[in-house]
């Protein structure tokens, strides 16, 4: 037996969902108007499909799907060079948008975009046979970078994550390690620009560009190099 399982997501209208899907490298499949709403777009073996509700909110939305990929870094390359090229820019808050690629506790490596419509598309690679959330360190700021990550990413409450981190970089007696501080504060830029406080987001991008790192550390904190780029890069 072969079965394949096509998720079948709401949005308000389809025409914005469409051009921000059309921007990924997708195709419009199958469009319909009357008697109601719904779409089809496909890009390789990824297919969604979707449905128009007038009354529906898509900043309310809680709408989401996994796609698992072998090559999450190249989808991710692709992705954010086709939103730039629609949108002038690679979205990062509001909708739609794209969020950060990282090594998640859970044996995945992934980022999570949402479309128009407010529906979380999350898009992964396995980096580990056990796909179970490792348990939180004990680690004072390893602890908090755990928690914040999982705040900011899986449960997509970027307040969270900040808090998180502002009070374990406020009240710690101890001093995190140059690694521990860079991610923090990269992480802290990071769910600042999605709240829309731009004055803290500038602020601990200067600071994290400050920290001074190894080659070696370098290499430890690529993934947040890159964010940190790509973060940068949006200020001008």
């Amino acid at each position: 037996m072969a079965e394949t399982m096509i998720p079948i997501l709401p949005c308000q209208t389809l025409q914005p969902v469409l051009d921000f899907y059309r921007a990924l490298g997708f195709e419009v499949t199958f469009e319909q108007k009357k008697p109601n709403p719904y779409a089809v777009v496909e890009r390789g073996g990824i297919q969604l499909q979707f449905f128009g509700m007038k009354r529906y909110e898509p900043e309310q939305s809680y709408s989401t799907c996994y796609v698992v990929t072998d090559d999450v870094d190249g989808l991710y390359e692709a992705f954010r060079a086709g939103l730039k090229a629609a949108y002038g820019k690679v979205p990062t808050r509001g909708l739609p948008r794209i969020g950060a690629l990282k090594d998640t506790t859970h044996g995945m490596r992934q980022f999570l975009m949402s479309d128009p419509g407010g529906n979380c598309v999350r898009v992964g690679q396995p980096w580990s046979e056990d796909q179970h959330h490792r348990p939180a360190p004990e680690e004072t700021f390893a602890r908090a970078l755990h928690h914040a990550s999982n705040f900011a990413g899986s449960k997509d409450d970027p307040a969270g994550a900040a808090k998180i981190i502002d009070r374990v970089l406020r009240g710690a007696d101890a001093r995190p390690t140059p690694v521990q501080l860079f991610r923090l504060l990269v992480l802290r830029a990071d769910v600042a620009g999605r709240l829309g406080d731009d004055e803290t987001a500038t602020s601990a991008l200067a600071e994290a560009a400050a920290v001074p790192l190894t080659a070696e550390e370098r290499d430890a904190v690529r993934d947040d190099l890159a964010r940190l780029g790509e973060l940068r890069a949006q200020e001008t």
